[in-house]
């Protein structure tokens, strides 16, 4: 039970499917509390059924694109617990039409939206948890590979997830001196509702199925595995580092 007395939020979850709940599951098996937020009501049922399968749970609207939410989240989330330790950040989203054909084509409002959806929205939720999180703690964000290599039809939201990623290293300095620990896990495709919206998502997973050196696709089980790694006292040295969870993919050349 490493995570016993522990308070965290979660991030992201639309479905049973989804990055976020596997992170909440193996966080809950450890003895987490958690609270759940949800972006807009479409979701709101699917995440409050989820919840509801964990003791303690809370779930609240935060649409990361109003501030007030966020502060209205945040505090309600404070009144409930009193403290925070840890954050899943598993948020992102671009505008369908800019998740294929060429990047040079991407438009100001899809990359303004997608910059601020998938990248800023940490460091605003890092602002507005630091208050809370009085005993230090753990913010982990989920990344992907398309960051830092071309990863066709993945488009602005690779730009996001490099924005992503230099985002964790910056509030990793930033927050290190309260004992908030930040890092990212690049995880590799997962069949998720989000993954879907990337075009010939299905090519993309049989591609790297084939040649990581495990042979086969990571689990969103494994990337909530890690996350709870990050989240718990066993990760305590760790800090603005970006984890690959994708059975070795990313070490491989031609």
């Amino acid at each position: 039970m490493m995570l016993e007395n522990k308070i965290g939020v979660i991030f992201g979850v639309a479905n049973k499917r989804s990055i976020a709940w596997a992170c909440a599951q193996a966080c809950a098996a450890q003895g987490a509390k958690l609270a759940f937020t949800y972006q807009a009501d479409r979701l709101k049922e699917n995440v409050e059924d989820l919840a509801a399968t964990l003791d303690g749970s809370m779930v609240v609207q935060c649409d990361v694109s109003d501030q007030a939410t966020v502060d209205a989240a945040f505090d309600a989330i404070g009144k409930k617990y009193g403290k925070i330790d840890f954050i899943v950040h598993s948020i992102a989203f671009a505008p369908k039409e800019a998740l294929e054909g060429e990047y040079v084509a991407t438009s100001r409002e899809a990359f303004r939206t997608a910059l601020e959806i998938s990248a800023f929205s940490l460091s605003q939720i890092a602002l507005a948890a630091m208050p809370l999180m009085t005993d230090g703690g753990s913010i982990v964000t989920m990344s992907y590979y398309g960051a830092e290599k071309v990863v066709m039809n993945y488009n602005v939201m690779g730009v996001a997830k490099a924005a992503l990623e230099a985002s964790t290293r910056y509030l990793a300095a930033d927050l290190g001196a309260r004992n908030i620990r930040v890092n990212a896990v690049s995880a590799g495709p997962i069949n998720t509702l989000s993954a879907r919206g990337v075009k010939n998502m299905g090519s993309l997973l049989s591609y790297v199925g084939e040649r990581s050196p495990l042979k086969r696709n990571v689990t969103a089980a494994e990337v909530g595995s890690t996350t709870m790694f990050l989240v718990s006292d066993l990760s305590s040295g760790i800090t603005g580092e970006t984890i690959y969870v994708d059975c070795g993919y990313n070490i491989m050349g031609i």
